[in-house]
């Protein structure tokens, strides 16, 4: 299928575009030039409605729609919600996808996750070691939802023509990002902990697991620009690899975070709680040969992150 690249004047829809990575790919398609942007609030049009969704479709000539719209959450939320995981996801995936079709949007672009790949594959991990292996059990409902998106994406393509592509970040963080200890990931959850440690003079503080488990983490301006990027540049069923390519242990994150903070308390670890899959970090050289690569380095990107937790702080004490 040839590309086509977006006009200025296109129809766009972000779903989830109050979300972390929607408002990011908000900001940098503004900032590109696209204006004709369609937003819509949980209160203006309910994803999972499959008649609401329908008629959104119906009403509006759609051109590009990039799926950012998700049920989200680190490992405590994964473990306590899984039925919610995985009905939202699905049935949001569903719904949009469907109408896509339905509708003869030009293309989608849907967001996957690096958890949809086996706990144990080899590293880094390529796009075709999906569906090798077992999944990491303490969020394997909401893989299964994502996987059933990259599934349904190449279906229509193979039965319909359709040009739906599916991407698949690393952990991402940046400005916006949630920071709920219920069910935050882990980047935000420590930027929280070891902010309020050191705010209440607590000289010690306990953190899930041994440390020892190794992430990747992107910049979500980053992530925005790559997904803009491949909407340009690639189109094809097989899923693409979204990362940096380097990643480090929670234990090593939680120490750059604390010495960013200057923290002068000790870290300790509670080897009692799950540490998830042992190690993520992705193969990006399918997206590299395309000609990305991210900009933001890690901390440069936990400096930007941190200068807006402190600037939103207040808000967020009292949001949860």
């Amino acid at each position: 299928m040839k590309l086509r690249l977006m006009k200025k004047n296109a129809r766009i829809f972000v779903a989830g575009h109050n979300g972390l990575l929607g408002s990011a790919i908000v900001r940098k398609l503004r900032e590109s030039g696209y204006h004709n942007l369609l937003l819509k609030n949980r209160s203006e049009l309910d994803l999972l409605n499959q008649e609401a969704v329908k008629v959104f479709f119906k009403d509006n000539k759609i051109d590009y729609i990039f799926l950012a719209a998700a049920k989200v959450g680190g490992i405590m939320a994964n473990k306590n919600q899984p039925a919610d995981f995985i009905y939202e996801n699905l049935q949001i995936q569903n719904n949009i996808i469907h109408n896509a079709y339905k509708y003869r949007v030009k293309k989608l672009l849907f967001l996957g996750s690096s958890c949809i790949y086996p706990r144990d594959c080899p590293q880094p991990i390529k796009e075709e070691y999906l569906l090798t292996g077992e999944l990491e059990p303490t969020n394997d409902a909401y893989a299964i939802a994502k996987i059933a998106g990259i599934k349904m994406c190449q279906s229509y393509n193979q039965q319909y023509g359709t040009n739906f592509i599916s991407v698949m970040p690393t952990n991402l963080y940046g400005p916006h990002d949630n920071f709920n200890l219920e069910n935050s990931h882990v980047l935000p959850a420590l930027i929280r902990k070891i902010f309020e440690a050191k705010i209440s003079g607590v000289s010690e503080i306990k953190l899930w697991g041994t440390g020892s488990a190794q992430r990747e983490f992107l910049h979500v301006d980053d992530l925005a620009e790559a997904c803009i990027f491949l909407m340009q540049n690639y189109t094809g069923s097989e899923p693409i690899n979204i990362g940096t390519g380097e990643d480090l242990s929670i234990c090593e994150l939680a120490e750059m975070i604390k010495d960013l903070w200057k923290y002068p308390g000790k870290i300790t670890w509670d080897a009692s709680k799950p540490d998830g899959t042992p190690r993520k970090l992705l193969d990006i050289s399918k997206i590299k040969a395309l000609g990305w690569n991210y900009r933001i380095s890690l901390k440069t990107g936990l400096q930007d992150t941190i200068a807006w937790f402190v600037d939103n702080y207040d808000k967020i004490k009292k949001s949860n």
